[in-house]
């Protein structure tokens, strides 16, 4: 299976039978990153994480009385 960065634009040919391979296929809606920006996004979410600054907004969740 042919598959295209959504990032870099660059072609990656993905095994049939592999679980990223049968996602893509199965859910339109994922997208593929090749492993070079996967690896720089997880580097700059690091550093970020590091300086304090950074804060992972969760959903306010409603308490429900039942």
């Amino acid at each position: 299976m042919r598959v295209k960065c959504m990032i870099c634009d660059r072609i990656d040919m993905l095994n049939d039978e592999s679980p990223v391979a049968k996602k893509l296929r199965n859910r339109p809606i994922h997208t593929y990153t090749c492993p070079d920006c996967y690896n720089r996004i997880t580097v700059k979410t690091e550093a970020r994480l590091a300086t304090g600054n950074f804060r992972l907004l969760k959903p306010i969740q409603d308490k429900d009385e039942w």
